[in-house]
């Protein structure tokens, strides 16, 4: 996600308040906390990888702006935000630190809808391949050597491997939801007719809150979460079958 331009104090309290049940588990059970612990290096991953595929992906079709505000880099503190960060911890979605881009300066030969479409898109496919990637890692170990699963340090790696897949699954297919402020919004707005393209832009404020809606009421996490399941089972499939092919 990139633009996050809603009412955001207000959007913020009530997902700090949505989280408040899940926090309180944590906190009551000593297995849980430790599997939350083990989840923040895979938020740190998903985030600034997230972040950073945007900012390069800018910076690539000719916006320097991400770079001259330090956020070419792979350094996770040019690209937390403290609340996203938390509650996509805590509640399951969550975001980093908005990329500024100036489309007016895209390529020449770039519209500026399909440099947003190019820029927005960047951040999900981060997090597939980051997620693929790991999965890689994790099909490894199960297929060549499972007794390492069952020692002290092979059980912390295969939780890391494990959350980081989750949370960058989750985190791409959450931001493909085409409603604003996420970077689906902009990759679907690309590939409408005008028409509709101008309706989408007439209509911000009704899409943001939809958007709030589906959040608070839990159907974004009904839609996410069968999505990421089907994705890493694909993934897990595809490297199943490559693996055995050298195996």
């Amino acid at each position: 996600m990139f633009g996050f331009n809603f009412d955001r104090k207000m959007l913020i309290i009530i997902l700090v308040i949505l989280a408040l049940p899940t926090i309180f588990s944590y906190l009551g059970d000593p297995n849980r906390l430790l599997t939350l612990l083990l989840t923040l290096p895979a938020v740190l991953v998903a985030i600034t990888f997230h972040e950073y595929a945007h900012a390069l992906a800018a910076d690539k079709i000719g916006d320097d702006t991400p770079r001259r505000q330090g956020r070419l880099t792979l350094n996770p503190l040019a690209h937390l935000d403290p609340i996203g960060s938390f509650l996509l911890i805590f509640a399951g979605f969550g975001w980093g630190k908005p990329v500024e881009t100036n489309p007016r300066n895209y390529n020449r030969n770039m519209s500026m809808d399909k440099g947003q479409a190019i820029v927005s898109v960047a951040g999900p496919v981060m997090n597939f391949i980051i997620a693929l990637i790991c999965t890689f890692i994790y099909g490894i170990i199960v297929t060549i050597r499972p007794d390492f699963m069952i020692t002290s340090v092979g059980n912390i790696i295969v939780i890391l491997l494990i959350q980081t897949i989750i949370i960058n699954i989750g985190l791409g297919v959450f931001n493909l939801i085409p409603l604003p402020p996420l970077d689906g919004s902009k990759i679907f707005t690309h590939i409408l007719p005008y028409n509709a393209k101008q309706w989408m832009y007439n209509n911000q404020h009704y899409l943001y809150f939809i958007f709030i809606l589906i959040w608070i009421t839990g159907l974004a996490g009904r839609i996410v979460s069968p999505v990421s399941n089907w994705i890493f089972q694909g993934m897990y499939k595809l490297v199943s079958w490559i693996i055995g092919i050298f195996i």
